[in-house]
């Protein structure tokens, strides 16, 4: 985090803004960061944009960013525009730059800058595609303000983390021209059934992040009316949506397409996964599993009832998993130990999972090759990679776990920080099940939303004993 600088008043920011544009651009505080608000509107213009404003300033206060705000199109300057962690585009609506500022605001974000886009954000700059692609997609059409419900998605993005997994809510519902599910992460998507005037087939993405061209980018589609910006929940949403922008928070904002549950957050899906050796895991009323005692593992079976496995090496069952990737999300309280593994056949014993599988490690303060991103007591992450993706405790992280052949390697929050092959011929990756460890009563580490996507099986021709991939 870095440290609160003073707030600045609109009109104290605007004569800053203009005096950054035609002098020279202030010195930064390295330590500092710093939102720009644009709300510049050359179409239809929203009500609520100053509480808008107002609203990304109490977030800026409680969470330690200054916030600038402006519609003057002539603060998109190279030399400005370094002066900023993202830059919040507050229902724009029109053509709002010029040809020149569109440069200066494309080199920006190709040199890391963030994006947060708001509501009418997307109805914005319709002929600059690159705007177009960073926005993530068009607005196209909306019916009148009404309640709907929203599901989440992604429940370990911070602009998402803190929803229901179903979220009622009053707003102007945007329809899109087309799809981002396709290139941006999708955290949230409107249920369609719930209310009239969708007509994005059942599909209707709402909110979504994604790393482009360089930097990164946050859209959601609320933030129509001047009560979103009162409502808790949707200020929630939109403090994580600029942590996210500004680096002070990581997420995996990788599109994911193709995965099927494991666990859903639901006591049914359970089912389909079995407690070997001592303690257990309790399943919260948010769809969270906590473990509790140990040291044991629970692992998925693929025999539950609602297991949703299809017949063959590759689907669970009694034959395990072959090649796939498997995603979940994970969330330690302090210094706390757990881990997940892959590659171990079926047993009532959590010990034949640490002789004959792997864990991909969760823990803070181990040795470089038993802790977090590890691939315990066999391979350390890259740690600088590690540690600039790793949320501190408190947070969600998200791991990836990519199996293919004896090929294992981890994305942490969507970078990469494994890449371990195994050459053990006791061991094999090639076919086996995945479970999540709880390690003692000392350690509580939390869990959600395991999914799995089953890969075409590709044959692998083994490093000579004894030698690994490398990071």
């Amino acid at each position: 985090m870095r440290a609160s600088a003073q707030m600045l008043t609109v009109g104290a920011a605007a004569a800053l803004l203009i005096g950054c544009v035609s002098g020279p651009a202030a010195s930064r505080d390295a330590d500092e960061s710093r939102v720009l608000v644009f709300s510049k509107t050359a179409g239809f213009r929203h009500d609520s944009i100053p509480e808008g404003i107002a609203a990304v300033r109490d977030l800026g206060t409680e969470g330690g960013f200054a916030v600038d705000a402006t519609e003057d199109a002539g603060a998109f300057t190279t030399r400005n525009l370094a002066r900023y962690d993202a830059v919040v585009f507050l229902s724009t609506t029109g053509d709002v730059l010029d040809d020149t500022q569109q440069a200066a605001f494309e080199r920006y974000i190709e040199r890391g800058g963030g994006y947060v886009g708001i509501h009418a954000a997307a109805d914005t700059e319709y002929d600059w595609a690159f705007y177009g692609g960073l926005a993530g997609a068009y607005f196209q059409s909306h019916p009148a303000i009404q309640p709907a419900t929203v599901d989440v998605e992604d429940r370990a993005h911070p602009a998402t983390s803190d929803l229901p997994k179903a979220w009622d809510r009053t707003d102007e519902w945007y329809n899109y021209r087309s799809n981002p599910r396709d290139h941006a992460h999708v955290l949230a998507s409107l249920d369609e059934s719930s209310y009239t005037g969708g007509t994005m087939s059942g599909d209707h993405p709402i909110a979504w992040c994604q790393e482009y061209r360089g930097g990164r980018a946050f859209y959601t589609g609320g933030g129509h009316t001047k009560e979103s910006y009162a409502e808790p929940a949707f200020r929630r949403h939109l403090s994580g949506g600029i942590r996210y922008a500004i680096g002070d928070a990581q997420a995996d904002c990788r599109p994911e397409n193709g995965y099927r549950p494991l666990f859903d957050g639901t006591a049914q899906s359970l089912s389909a996964w079995k407690q070997a050796g001592p303690g257990s895991f309790s399943l919260s009323d948010d769809g969270t599993l906590t473990s509790h005692g140990g040291l044991g593992m629970l692992w998925y079976t693929g025999s539950g009832a609602d297991s949703g496995a299809d017949s063959g090496a590759d689907s669970g069952g009694d034959s395990g998993f072959g090649s796939y990737s498997l995603k979940l999300d994970w969330k330690v309280a302090g210094d706390d130990n757990s881990g997940v593994f892959v590659g171990f056949p079926a047993s009532d014993d959590p010990w034949s999972a640490v002789n004959n599988g792997y864990e991909i490690q969760i823990d803070a303060t181990d040795a470089p090759d038993r802790t977090t991103g590890a691939v315990y007591s066999f391979q350390s992450a890259d740690i600088k990679k590690r540690d600039r993706a790793l949320n501190p405790p408190g947070e969600w992280n998200t791991y990836e776990i990519r199996v293919e052949g004896e090929r294992l390697r981890v994305w942490l929050n969507g970078v990469k920080v494994n890449d371990f092959t195994n050459t053990d011929p006791a061991r094999s990756l090639r076919d086996g099940h995945v479970g999540i460890q709880n390690h003692g009563a000392d350690d509580q580490v939390s869990f959600r939303d395991i999914r799995i996507k089953e890969l075409p099986t590709k044959p692998a021709t083994p490093l000579p004993h004894g030698a690994s991939s490398g990071n």
